[in-house]
């Protein structure tokens, strides 16, 4: 196996690391191995008070190994890629399983699956992304801020990640991806401020000028807030408040680490959601930020969370699966990881609503353009508390009156679910905690706000 140092500005093989790091683990006395290499160039192109201040490009290699002597596991992790880091990383690991307690319940490795190529998850133009590209998706946001009087600021990311995973057991994957981000606020000087986002494989797609305009009209709309009484209102939530949604619920109940912990209110057959609620975790989805396999080089299955309201399955990592007596559904998540399984590619269905007429039937309401420093208050339950932030209007007979203060909020997200009224029938994609996120805007009724804010 030829020495593959990420110093030397050759270019990084992942797979025949993570074969080579499997050998010398394997030589060093581990019974089972497992070897994740990721490479990466991600670049990034900032901007404050409408200007660009920094623009950063970073190349880099960085290998997960995880070994098993019988029953004792060991995590070590680097990114000296060359044989004498490799084989150092090695002996680091195995020292670590040997001074480990045992797993009692360790299920062991998972073995090779059939993954199939997903050719939606890469785009050359992302690849060839240069900082003009970038500078010029700024430049269009800026505009927009200076057409409403407003300052932008926000960032503009590209990215182009390869991903292979080696494992004693047989596994041998890899798979490339590419992903784009822009996001920005705007701030107005009496206080308004305003967010827009947009994430997607694809950098052409995103429509710079759209999302600087996005922001800098709440900006400006947002000026002048009056404060609402705190109680239970019908709300729409854009898809930026959406995902926090989706997220949180992912976090304190699709996972099947959560269910064997007993800290789930996942039970299959549960009603938790209206009938307009349908959600799955779809690695296939174009929209969802595409992925061929886990963090284990277990093929990603289909999975529905909720089907018309009504909970169906939880997502699976080996050690889980092994636990729960089933097969990981490729869910897992670089070792050692506390969250056990994740949904990373998760996708709300669309509905039937015009976004317009989301509002637009509402009687008294509120809308919300997204949620601020949001926290589980109660998983079993899923009780969130948080607060509105860069966005949040009153709405009488069906139109937009003007700001309102923010809102702090303690809400149950199941009891959110169950209170869907209507679902948009565009979708936007926006990035996750982990992953890609495809989903649509939504009326809900009955969201209970617990206090106001001086701003």
């Amino acid at each position: 196996m030829r020495d593959v140092p990420v110093s030397s500005g050759s270019e990084l093989d992942p797979l025949a690391v993570a074969d080579r790091a499997v050998a010398l683990a394997t030589a060093a006395g581990a019974t089972e191995v497992e070897a994740v290499v990721s490479s990466e160039r991600a670049q990034l192109t900032r901007f404050a008070n409408s200007e660009i201040h920094q623009n950063v490009a970073e190349t880099d290699g960085t290998l997960n190994l995880r070994i098993a002597i019988g029953k004792r596991i060991g995590v070590a992790s680097s990114n000296r890629l060359d044989d004498e880091g490799l084989r150092r990383l090695a002996e680091t690991a195995t020292a670590i399983a040997r001074n480990s307690a045992e797993l009692e319940d360790w299920g062991g490795l998972p073995r090779p699956t059939s993954i199939s190529e997903l050719p939606a998850g890469w785009a050359d133009a992302t690849a060839a992304a240069t900082p003009e590209l970038r500078a010029e998706g700024v430049r269009a946001v800026i505009a927009a801020a200076d057409d409403a009087g407003v300052r932008a600021f926000g960032s503009f990311s590209t990215s182009i990640e390869e991903l292979a995973v080696a494992t004693s057991t047989g596994i041998r994957a890899d798979q490339r991806r590419t992903s784009a981000q822009l996001l920005t606020v705007s701030m107005a000087a009496d206080g308004g401020s305003g967010y827009a986002e947009q994430a997607g494989v694809d950098v052409t797609g995103i429509d710079a000028a759209a999302i600087g305009r996005e922001a800098a009209d709440k900006a400006r709309a947002t000026a002048n807030p009056v404060s609402v009484d705190p109680g239970d209102w019908t709300v729409v939530l854009e898809e930026y408040a959406v995902v926090d949604l989706l997220s949180m619920l992912a976090y304190m109940g699709f996972s099947a680490l959560a269910v064997q912990e007993e800290r789930s209110f996942a039970e299959p057959g549960r009603v938790i959601g209206s009938e307009l609620v349908t959600i799955v975790d779809d690695a296939t989805e174009p929209g969802a930020m595409p992925m061929a396999f886990d963090y284990e080089g277990v093929a990603k299955q289909r999975v529905v969370l909720v089907e018309r309201g009504v909970c169906r399955d939880v997502v699976y990592d080996a050690q889980t699966a092994a636990r729960g007596g089933v097969t990981s559904t490729g869910h897992g998540l670089p070792a050692p990881n506390s969250y056990g399984p994740f949904p990373l590619n998760m996708v709300m269905s669309a509905g039937t609503t015009d976004r317009a007429a989301l509002a637009g039937e509402m009687g008294r309401g509120l809308l919300v353009t997204r949620f601020h420093y949001t926290n589980p208050v109660h998983p079993k339950l899923a009780i969130v508390t948080g607060m509105t932030r860069d966005g949040t209007f009153l709405v009488e007979g069906g139109k937009i009156v003007g700001p309102v203060r923010n809102l702090r909020f303690t809400q149950s997200y199941l009891a959110a679910l169950a209170g869907v009224v209507a679902v948009g029938r565009d979708r936007r994609t926006l990035r996750g905690d982990f992953g890609g996120v495809l989903v649509p805007a939504v009326r809900i009724d009955g969201w209970t706000f617990t206090g106001a804010t001086e701003h």
